[in-house]
């Protein structure tokens, strides 16, 4: 099979293309053969060595169809999404025409959707919905706060927020991301760097926090009395939070909570708990507007990467396989 294959650590250059033979499930497992993959800063992490020693084929998601399930419980042909897992990190992922992936994290759905999109649902999407339902608990008509708003995961989250009748508002590093934002739904959408005024302060029933560490004093005085900080992204970078200290940074009653994609699949965090085939059919029906910003082929991989580490792809970039 055809793999995109890092042989050390590096630029986007290190990401090659190679014949490497086709994995085998094991019991638990279910062999997919990837249609589409999405594109993650994760993916960027593992390629430069930040993460530490990883598996040489990268990419934790993707949308496919089940070649093999040796327990039979998905159907050969059937159309999944899969995420996690392990995937790219302590087993090769779906930078490949075929991946295994842990069952737990494999989810089928019913679609005629474009395969680029379905492929942006299992991450981006899935991550937005844990973060909005369980994190954060938002409700129609609430003011949710996104920052790192034009990130894929951003605009996904303000996707979602707007299907399910929240007031969401935006925030990104440049003005010509507005438009778009607000396409998505976004209220007000503010830029970056330009302090929020002091009548912000305290008004926001949720703050989805992408951009980490550096930004999370702010993010949690922007948080009304009772309300409710979801961290789960680090745009920013991942440097620590110096000097933390609740008794002088939190507010009384609001609550602060993380949320990363590596729990998918894991106690607690189930992921057809996800309504993955509910967020598919709001996508065919127009409730759902996201669209990916760019699909590249299989061999675009270098400049999708390149694309993606400038901070310049303007949301979800995703892969297309054409076998």
């Amino acid at each position: 099979m055809r793999a995109i294959v890092r042989h050390q650590f590096g630029g986007p250059e290190v990401l090659i293309e190679e014949e490497r033979p086709r994995p085998r499930p094991e019991p638990g497992q279910v062999l997919i053969q990837v249609q589409a993959f999405g594109l993650n800063h994760a993916e960027l992490y593992m390629r430069r060595g930040e993460w530490g020693d990883v598996a040489p084929v990268s990419g934790i998601e993707c949308a496919g169809t089940v070649v093999e399930d040796p327990d039979g419980v998905l159907a050969p042909g059937q159309t999944v999404l899969a995420a996690m897992g392990g995937m790219g990190r302590t087993m090769a992922g779906s930078y490949a025409q075929y991946v295994v992936v842990r069952r737990a994290n494999v989810v089928p759905v019913a679609s005629d959707l474009p395969w680029d999109r379905l492929a942006m649902l299992p991450e981006s999407y899935g991550v937005a919905w844990s973060c909005l339902q369980q994190c954060l608990n938002v409700q129609p008509g609430q003011r949710l706060l996104v920052r790192g708003a034009s990130s894929a995961l951003g605009r996904a989250a303000l996707d979602l927020a707007t299907m399910l009748g929240v007031r969401a508002i935006g925030t990104t590093r440049s003005a010509r991301h507005v438009a778009g934002l607000q396409a998505l739904g976004a209220e007000r959408v503010l830029i970056a760097g330009v302090p929020l005024s002091v009548e912000e302060a305290g008004q926001f029933d949720a703050v989805l926090d992408l951009l980490g560490n550096s930004a999370l004093r702010d993010s949690l005085r922007l948080a009304a009395p009772g309300g409710r900080v979801c961290v789960a992204g680090f745009l920013a970078g991942l440097a620590p939070v110096e000097a933390f200290n609740p008794l002088a940074d939190m507010p009384s009653t609001v609550q602060l909570s993380f949320f990363g994609s590596f729990n998918f699949g894991a106690a607690g965090h189930p992921m057809d708990a996800i309504p993955y085939q509910h967020m598919a059919d709001a996508m065919a029906d127009g409730r759902l507007r996201g669209t990916p910003a760019r699909t590249f082929p299989f061999s675009g991989i270098q400049e999708a990467h390149a694309l993606m580490e400038r901070n310049q792809a303007n949301g979800k970039l995703v892969v297309r396989l054409d076998h």
